[in-house]
This record gives structure tokens, sequence and C-alpha cells, in this order.
């Protein structure tokens, strides 16, 4: 985690490549004149960034070559709100659960070359120590397929609807001035091997953790991305993976 501005601005800068000048979203005018991705979350959310240390020495910014950005729930509420409340009725999620404490995740950003499984692996770790300092009870955030034409995820969102939706405690969903139908293929008729390649490694991720899915998904017109509500009980996650992400929580419990 870092609360150095610099560092801050690298990150946006990292996200600005990404999603703008890789992935062809459309920047607001000060995103453009500063080629960084910022809007009015930022000040209020904490950064985690992950550094590549090889090239600490041999070049003058820091070497962000991945980033998160999240949000808990009391800055959440004493501000504008949750990012995603946009896009996905969270309000509701969170009366219905209180007084659990909810972290949003957001602004998941690496780049291309370090797009490895190690990567992924640092943030989690670093997002689990972050769990255990703020005593956070459920993960949530916009996760996002890339493009807007929603018959060509026909099939992953229909395998998400039909085998990781929220049940009624965690459910939530798709605003509906903006819900797109996430039930678009029967059951029989979707190849799970199929559906898992076509999903990003991100959702994939989540799904493995154990997250569940929001009702309906949202098209995400300046991203140019396909939005889908994950929802993670801490509780949830399987142990193996707060064993690997924390080798000392079996210790931990075992102490009197």
């Amino acid at each position: 985690m870092t609360t150095s501005e610099e560092d801050i601005q690298e990150a946006q800068r990292i996200r600005y490549k990404v999603f703008y000048e890789e992935l062809s979203a459309t920047p607001t005018p000060v995103a453009r004149r500063a080629r960084r991705d910022v809007d009015a979350f930022d000040p209020i959310c904490d950064h985690l960034v992950i550094l590549d240390r090889d090239r600490l020495t041999r070049q003058k910014r820091r070497p962000i070559v991945g980033t998160y950005r999240l949000l808990r729930q009391e800055v959440a509420e004493a501000h504008q709100g949750f990012y995603s409340a946009s896009e996905f009725e969270i309000s509701d999620l969170v009366q219905r659960n209180r007084p659990l404490q909810f972290l949003e995740l957001g602004r998941s950003c690496v780049l291309p070359g370090y797009r490895r499984k190690r990567t992924l692996e640092l943030l989690w770790h670093a997002i689990w120590r972050y769990c255990l300092m703020h005593r956070i009870d459920v993960l949530f955030g916009c996760a996002s397929l890339p493009g807007t034409d929603v018959d060509r995820f026909a099939v992953p969102l229909s395998f998400l609807h039909h085998t990781a939706s929220a049940p009624p405690q965690w459910y939530v969903r798709a605003v509906p001035s903006r819900r797109i139908e996430m039930n678009r293929i029967e059951p029989g008729k979707i190849d799970r091997r199929s559906a898992l390649r076509l999903l990003p490694p991100l959702v994939r991720g989540y799904l493995n953790l154990g997250a569940y899915f929001g009702d309906g998904a949202v098209a995400d017109e300046q991203f140019k991305t396909i939005d889908v509500m994950t929802v993670l009980p801490v509780s949830r996650i399987r142990k193996g993976y707060i064993t690997y992400f924390d080798p000392d929580a079996g210790r931990q419990k075992a102490q009197p």
C-alpha cells in the first residue's frame, strides 16, 4: 500500500496506458491532458501497487507494474459512496448485511509484460493483509469483460448466472435502467471449459476464491467493457487460499 502522491500518480499513468491506450477506453478531458486515469474517488481510496524491484535503481520513477484501488465502507459512507453504485444497487446489499464491513476493489491493472500468475498472487497477498488489518468481512466490486458486444459474451455471462449467482443474503442487482440480462443461454447448452476459457483471468480468480455474482451486467461505454458485480464474503474464501495468502494463519488459529 502506498500513500506517496508520486506513486499514486504513477499508478494512474499505468491505468491510463492499459485502459485508454491498450483497451481504447474514452478518456475524460482531464485524463487526456494529464495522461493519467484520474477521477473523484482517487483521493479517498487506498492504492495498492506492485513494484519491479529489479528496475528500482535504473529509472527515476518507481517502477510500478500493477495496481488495485481499495475503498473501505466507512470511508465511502463519509464521502460520495461507492464507485460501483452508479452501476449496481450497492446500498441495498450493505444495509442488508450490517454491521459487516465491506471493501470495494477496483481499477485492477497490470502492465502487459507482468500479466502472470505471480503478479496476481502478490496483489492478493497484499489485499488479504489489508483485510486483516481493517477487519474486512466482504469484498466486492465490478469485474470487466473487454468489449460491449453482449452477444459475444453470451456463454460466459450465462455460465456465471447459472453457476455462481448470489443467494438472497448477498444478492445485488444492476441498476434497472442499465441492466443487461445475463441469462442468455440455457444451462444444458453451455460447455463449462469453453465458458471458463472466455472469462478474463481476474474473473476466473474470483470464481476460484468462492465469489458470487450479481443479477445483471452493465455496459460501461467509457471503458468499453461489460461489467459484472462480484461479491466475496471473507468467510467464503477457501481455506487453502487463506493458508496460501497467509502462511501463519493456521498457527495463529491454533494459539490459545
